[in-house]
């Protein structure tokens, strides 16, 4: 008989947003963490550039909201930016309670050292040097890992949300997930009264991307099959500037090169944004990245360049000192020499549809961090956002679960996970087959710029795609590359239904069929899964 497990809270995640959950819930709840590979392995470990917050006395709370609304091309929810913007210097408190260490000042004047980065009016990112997502990824494990009552288990992934429906139910509400052990094999059942998605984005999607393998999608595609609403797919940003190299597989060069002055270049050395914003490289990323793909495509190059060894050799290394020495792995010494760059898939800025809560269409489960759409980022997410986001929002979706969490019964007994109709597959290169073709069509006809013929190729190749994974997956043994395809299938399909319902450029979207801006489409993008039930009230 499958193992069955009885939380408080399970937490689907490991990140900022779900470790930071962990620890502001009270002791007295018993907590599962579940993470696909390692606890620390997300994309909070490899944010380099840092968090926004309004921390010096010459900036504004009503600065960084209008710099904020203005990155979000006319989509973002006024009150939630309000609302994140204000809980910003506590959010970094709380870091600074937990034990992080920012980077300080090198002057008189002490204090901590903010730099200032695309879209942003002023200096206001807090980092740790250029390895900030590792600094608060490290301190927070150590945090949860001290935690007697919280339960990890690593190498885990998530098959399914169990909702209402399971039990015969026809009420919006989420009980638990099944869960593999990648170990053993063995789907295990984890019933909750609170289960919070914190899984992060699905650049994995696109065949260039800065975010690591565990970006799959996973939370958007269980909450989509569950029944909850999602909001905005077609906004999915490129990273301006990764490293092209042959043996680089996803590294990124951060925003903050160019925030303190470094120079985009074309392969004859010579600068180019002023020609397509006059911010020029502190441009937002949407622009800099359609500038980049532009001049690429124009001149028939792989990549260009971007510089920062006009800089002294030690307010380089200063500054840079991890991203040095991970490229001098690849024979590039960035005091010296510019480094070459591509854009790419970097942040998914639609999501799961969550409240201010971070509560989402399912009684009992949340939604927290770059899994969910807040409307916070609108048509484009402004640097550094969103480890704020993620911070703000777990002690939101914290308080909420502490108020409601003595008003919960008994966890209702919850069906194991049947396996007796299916066989171990011996086919497992079809898997890898549909993996990199969908990974290759998305690069292609959902990229940073679109067309109606490229979008239409794209449904075609994705509705036959799932067809072929739902067959799959009825047959044989779940396995954590067959989950991984089967939810990156699943929001390829709502990204291209997204782009395909906006027939205007707005933000990330850029369609040459409508290079406009239309202010009639000046909302959000909802899509409405057939499983829908609105709570009520």
């Amino acid at each position: 008989m499958p193992e069955s497990k009885v939380y408080d809270v399970l937490i689907i995640g490991s990140g900022a947003a779900g470790l930071g959950l962990a620890l502001r819930l009270d002791t007295s709840l018993r907590i599962a963490v579940v993470a696909k590979r390692e606890i620390k392995e997300g994309n909070t470990l490899y944010a380099q550039g840092g968090i926004s917050a309004v921390l010096d006395a010459a900036d504004s709370v009503e600065s960084h909201v209008q710099d904020t609304l203005a990155a979000g091309a006319g989509l973002c929810d006024p009150d939630t930016v309000r609302l994140v913007v204000e809980r910003g210097p506590a959010a970094i408190q709380w870091l600074l309670d937990q034990g992080v260490e920012f980077t300080r000042r090198s002057d008189p004047r002490g204090g901590y050292h903010l730099t200032r980065e695309g879209g942003h009016s002023h200096r206001r990112i807090i980092h740790a040097a250029d390895a900030t997502g590792e600094a608060v990824e490290g301190t927070l494990e150590a945090k949860v890992r001290a935690r007697t009552n919280v339960d990890l288990y690593e190498n885990h992934i998530v098959v399914d949300l169990i909702t209402a429906a399971k039990l015969g139910r026809r009420e919006p509400r989420c009980h638990g997930a099944y869960v593999l052990d990648k170990g053993s094999g063995r789907v295990l059942t984890f019933a909750a009264h609170f289960t919070a998605l914190a899984t992060g984005g699905a650049s994995k999607v696109y065949l260039y991307t800065s975010n690591p393998d565990v970006a799959t999608g996973d939370g958007i595609a269980m909450a989509w099959r569950a029944g909850c609403r999602v909001a905005n797919m077609e906004f999915m940003q490129f990273h301006p500037t990764c490293l092209f190299h042959p043996k680089a597989k996803s590294a990124l060069i951060t925003e903050a090169v160019r925030g303190e002055g470094g120079h985009l270049l074309l392969p004859d050395g010579s600068r180019f944004m002023e020609r397509f914003d006059p911010r020029g490289e502190l441009a937002p990323r949407d622009v800099v990245a359609r500038a980049i793909d532009h001049e690429m495509k124009r001149l028939g190059v792989e990549h260009l360049y971007l510089d920062i060894s006009h800089k002294p050799r030690e307010f380089v290394l200063e500054h840079f000192p991890s991203i040095h020495e991970r490229l001098l792995e690849f024979g590039i010494d960035i005091t010296t020499e510019p480094i070459p760059v591509v854009p790419a898939a970097h942040y998914t800025c639609g999501g799961v549809m969550a409240d201010h809560m971070a509560r989402t269409d399912l009684e009992g489960l949340y939604a927290i961090g770059e899994v969910a759409y807040t409307g916070l980022h609108g048509a484009n997410r402004m640097a550094s956002n969103s480890l704020l986001e993620c911070l703000v929002f777990s002690a939101l979706a914290a308080e909420d679960i502490e108020a409601r969490a003595p008003h919960y019964g008994p966890t209702p007994a919850l069906p194991p996970w049947d396996e007796s109709r299916v066989t171990d597959s011996d086919e497992e290169v079809v898997v890898s087959h549909n993996w990199d073709e969908l990974r290759r069509f998305m690069w292609d006809y959902v990229g940073i710029v679109r067309t109606n013929k490229r979008l239409a190729r794209a449904q075609r190749r994705i509705d036959l795609l799932r067809h072929e994974i739902v067959d799959y997956y009825s047959d044989f043994r779940v396995g954590n590359d067959l989950l991984e395809l089967r939810n990156l299938a699943d929001v390829a399909a709502l990204i291209i239904s997204s782009a395909r319902r906006r027939k205007e450029s707005r933000g990330l979207h850029y369609t040459l069929d409508f290079p406009a801006t239309d202010p009639i489409q000046q909302h959000p993008t909802v899509l409405f899964p057939d499983s829908y039930i609105p709570q009520a009230g």
